[in-house]
């Protein structure tokens, strides 16, 4: 059985009135999808960020399989996606058949590189994945103008970015759509669970069938139809009312978590400045348009070898820091693509980076703890 470190990377708390909602559900005797609760928790976030419709679902991964179905991805289609990102941005097109063709990031901001965008659009190009890392923006004004010039939609995985803004405008709403994640290891969470953001109107009756097991239960419900029946593909993407109950509650403290975020990632930032310059090693870099979701603090380290041993050095002090993503074009399953190119800076920041503990219960005494831990490391 693992033992869990007295400083975990990733710790979940109450920050509202979840409980008080997740009974609430029960005694209306409302647990399962697409109910009170779930209705909530999409008006709040569709005003919030001002998206024409969001469906809350089981996951960001299900929402990015959603959005490969709208856009009717099939064989012999190429998607372009990161290499530094979570399987399951690639995984939710290759299901549908496509080519993943994998794109190099930025050295400063760990994001898809532009600058390499356009290299990679062939005939067979259907979409582009904007994968926002961190919470902190991809370079959106040259990635639409690449988008419209050839006629290509555009995906957001907004897993790191809620509340996130790029040049004023909510992160999640450039895109035909943009997914986010409710995973436990998110600002705002129901353990498992995510939304799609539909800012295409012409996609929302679909998406509603999609996400309803390919019947337009949901049309029945609200009177539109006498009955319903199958009518297109789709799966079960509905969150149950249990977890959405307790998502609501967080979305209401959202002000609360986002100002706590702020004050533990700029703390961080602050004490370990002078510490990295001495070692080699870089702290995030948030552009001055960009204002990030305070989704995590990492470390860029000179080398895996300082990496591995930082990492190390802290959980000998029961303190659990973390690495983060594989290149996925380097992965076993990637080999049955040909690469388009090759993808050096996402290696290189693949063996580099570490990601320090950031959760939204975190005291001053634990992260205090954390930084005298950093600051007493040496190669």
């Amino acid at each position: 059985m693992r033992t869990i470190p007295a400083i975990p990377f990733n710790r979940s708390a109450l920050m509202g009135r979840e409980m008080e909602y997740i009974a609430r559900s029960l005694a209306n005797g409302q647990i399962a999808g697409d109910q009170a609760f779930s209705h909530r928790c999409q008006e709040l976030l569709q005003e919030e960020l001002g998206v024409a419709k969001v469906l809350i679902t089981t996951s960001c991964t299900h929402a990015l399989e959603m959005a490969a179905l709208l856009l009717n991805i099939g064989p012999d289609d190429e998607v372009i996606v990161p290499s530094f990102t979570f399987v399951s941005t690639a995984n939710a097109f290759a299901l549908r058949g496509a080519r993943i063709v994998f794109a190099d990031i930025r050295r400063d901001t760990l994001n898809l590189d532009e600058r390499t965008l356009e290299g990679l659009i062939t005939p067979r190009t259907k979409v582009i994945v904007a994968v926002h890392y961190a919470g902190v923006a991809c370079e959106m004004d040259e990635i639409l103008r690449i988008a419209l010039k050839h006629g290509l939609p555009i995906v957001e995985d907004n897993a790191h970015g809620l509340f996130g803004t790029y040049r004023g405008r909510q992160l999640g709403t450039f895109g035909a759509f943009a997914t986010q994640s409710f995973h436990e290891t998110k600002n705002i969470t129901c353990g498992e669970g995510g939304a799609l953001l539909i800012n295409a109107e012409a996609y929302g009756d679909r998406a509603e069938i999609i996400r309803e097991k390919g019947t337009d239960r949901s049309r029945f419900f609200r009177g539109q139809v006498d009955k319903y029946g199958w009518v297109d593909l789709g799966s079960s993407y509905v969150m149950s009312d249990v977890l959405a109950a307790f998502l609501y509650g967080q979305l209401e403290a959202r002000q609360v978590i986002q100002e706590r975020r702020a004050l533990i990632w700029h703390r961080y930032a602050e004490a370990l400045h002078a510490w990295a310059a001495r070692m080699d090693a870089r702290l995030p870099f948030i552009p001055p348009h960009c204002g990030q979701s305070y989704h995590m603090f990492y470390l860029i380290m000179p080398s895996l070898e300082v990496r591995q041993a930082l990492i190390a050095h802290l959980r000998e002090r029961d303190i659990l820091a973390v690495f983060h993503y594989l290149p996925l074009d380097r992965s076993p399953f990637a080999a049955r693509w040909p690469p388009a190119m090759e993808c050096p800076v996402t290696a290189e920041v693949s063996d580099q980076l570490v990601r320090l503990p950031f959760y939204n219960s975190m005291s001053a005494a634990e992260q205090e703890r954390v930084i005298e831990a950093v600051l007493a490391f040496k190669e």
